[in-house]
């Protein structure tokens, strides 16, 4: 396998994370964003939607979802289970990544294309060039607050955040959740629950790669 990163951007470290959790050993190229390596016609040889992370399978097959990944690393080494065991923690896994993608991460990603000059002309991911719209930045950090209590709420309840055990939900949402600095948002003071699962995530070797 030979897997594709950049070690500065929050998808390839969901990806990262979950390779490390399995405990693999996977040749890794890093691609650099910040010099617009993405955008190179090496790199889009490789990925022609210019995105990381990419994992190109022992078979040949090209990756480049994170849920693709995950997929295709849980069916090869199933030990230990990062997509649930039942069919019921399989569809809290599956449920609770895509909440934290489209309510964590999707806003993030808004406030940040849409406010810094880094991403001027650069405001959505991929080989196609798309201007700022600043109103889309407000209103994504709104939803960040939002995301914010949500969490806070489910784990109120639940150790982790797809149930009892930690799964691939988890790295979504402590990756989201701490790449969310960037627009200068941290959690609550308040919301314990979260501070505390958290500090847990963080303190796992995964989370120091």
């Amino acid at each position: 396998m030979l897997f594709y990163d950049c070690s500065t951007a929050p998808s390839p470290r969901r990806a990262r994370m979950f390779i490390a959790e399995k405990g693999l050993q996977i040749e890794t190229r890093d691609i650099s964003i910040a010099k617009g390596e993405q955008l190179s016609d090496a790199f889009r040889a490789v990925n022609p939607g210019a995105t990381i992370p990419v994992l190109i399978t022992d078979e040949g097959a090209t990756l480049t979802e994170n849920l693709g990944i995950a997929a295709y690393l849980e069916a090869r080494f199933p030990e230990p289970p990062l997509l649930g065991r039942t069919a019921d923690e399989k569809g809290q896994v599956l449920m609770w990544n895509a909440v934290a993608e489209q309510q964590g991460g999707a806003p993030i990603a808004e406030t940040l294309r849409n406010t810094h000059p880094s991403f001027k002309d650069r405001a959505i991911t991929g080989p196609m060039s798309y201007a700022q719209i600043p109103e889309l930045a407000q209103r994504g950090a709104e939803r960040v607050d939002a995301f914010f209590d949500l969490l806070e709420t489910r784990l109120s309840d639940s150790e982790f955040v797809a149930g009892n055990t930690f799964s691939l939900a988890d790295i979504t949402t402590f990756v989201f959740v701490d790449f969310a600095r960037v627009i200068k948002k941290r959690i609550p003071t308040g919301n314990i629950a979260t501070l505390a699962w958290f500090d847990a995530i963080q303190a796992r070797p995964s989370a120091q790669i």
